[in-house]
């Protein structure tokens, strides 16, 4: 039986039946075009690190420590620092949980260790592949849904009608009901950095409401030994993907290095539309005039206090004529999904040239 099978079109890979017919692009490295405009890759799992690296690219835009537990721990945070309890508990469903919990952990000393050192490991598989380029983690931004899908979860999650509005992202990491586990995450970053020697780790806050919540998220990754003073060479950007973060951008720009504009979250928070709703999806997109206003004001806004200002959604790989927008814009680095960067390096090449005539013409 002839079969064809395609390991490059995804995180799982896909058998076909019969020979089905493929075309092959030939990228030459040498001849990559240099562009003023930074290019990163977005990565999901560590493994990705370990193939992508010889890019032509600036470090890591965005990478996903939501993935790093997922593909490596599968258990909830809460449940891991609950396990002495769990363990010497009475209850069989309490049991049953620790022993779960074990059997992952196996190996370790304890199951705190187990998440700890797992994560810290999976942050530095990313972070030692593209050294000394620098890479931005993410601080976990699962939803509720997606958080009680993990081991125990079940236990510390609310059932929310929208999760992706609900209790996500910086809301969660100076709540009393998660602030332990965010410490996890700290003391992990704060591992790689101190620890490992990889230095060229920066973080990424997710939906920031509020510059109060902003301080407050601040103050915790203080707590928890990620602050200025153990690390002061530690830069921390914040995700822009709120209206509140366009309307408020200077105040937000004041408690950190710079912007990643998530625009996926975006488009959908400025034009009432949920992605996850297959009726409405299509409405429209991050093309849209409102979107492309909030995008053209927070790059200004970083300009006017010399800050980074990137984007990290999927719209630059999937939309040429946003691409060429970014770049007029001035927009300080593009993060892409992996098999979209190098196209996209030929792409900005051209806009920039483009840009070049313009404000040669304009002068």
């Amino acid at each position: 039986m002839e079969v064809t099978i395609d390991c490059a079109s995804g995180k799982e890979g896909l058998i076909l039946r019969g020979l089905v017919p493929f075309e092959r692009e030939e990228h030459r490295l040498d001849s990559v075009p240099q562009t003023r405009t930074k290019v990163a890759v977005n990565i999901g799992s560590p493994q990705e690190a370990l193939r992508l690296w010889r890019l032509p690219i600036s470090g890591v835009g965005l990478g996903r420590l939501e993935f790093v537990i997922a593909s490596r721990i599968g258990v909830h945070p809460n449940a891991v620092l609950a396990y002495p309890a769990l363990a010497a508990g009475v209850r069989e469903e309490d049991q049953a949980l620790a022993r779960a919990i074990e059997e992952r952990a196996r190996g370790y000393e304890s199951p705190r260790e187990f998440y700890v050192l797992e994560l810290a490991e999976g942050i530095a598989q990313i972070a030692v592949a593209f050294y000394p380029k620098e890479v931005i983690m993410r601080f976990s931004d699962f939803k509720s849904n997606e958080y009680r899908s993990l081991l125990g979860g079940e236990r510390y999650e609310p059932v929310e009608e929208n999760p992706m509005i609900g209790w996500r992202g910086a809301s969660r990491y100076a709540h009393p009901e998660f602030r332990a586990a965010f410490g996890l995450e700290c003391e992990a970053v704060d591992r790689v950095r101190r620890v490992y020697g990889l230095e060229n780790v920066s973080v990424m806050i997710p939906f920031v409401r509020t510059p109060q919540e902003g301080k407050k998220v601040l103050a915790t990754m203080a707590e928890f030994g990620l602050g200025k003073e153990r690390h002061p060479g530690l830069k921390v950007y914040l995700m822009a993907e709120l209206p509140a973060n366009v309307w408020r951008a200077q105040e937000f720009l004041a408690l950190a290095d710079g912007f990643s504009i998530g625009s996926n979250d975006l488009t959908q928070l400025i034009v009432g539309m949920d992605r996850d709703n297959e009726r409405i999806a299509g409405a429209t997109d991050e093309r849209d005039p409102a979107v492309k206003e909030a995008i053209h004001i927070l790059i200004r806004e970083c300009r006017k206090v010399g800050k980074y200002c990137g984007i990290c959604g999927q719209a630059p790989s999937d939309y040429p004529e946003l691409l060429k927008f970014l770049v007029r814009e001035g927009i300080t680095a593009i993060s892409l999904a992996p098999d979209a960067v190098l196209p996209a390096l030929e792409a900005i090449a051209r806009a920039e040239g483009a840009r070049d005539v313009g404000e040669s013409s304009s002068a």
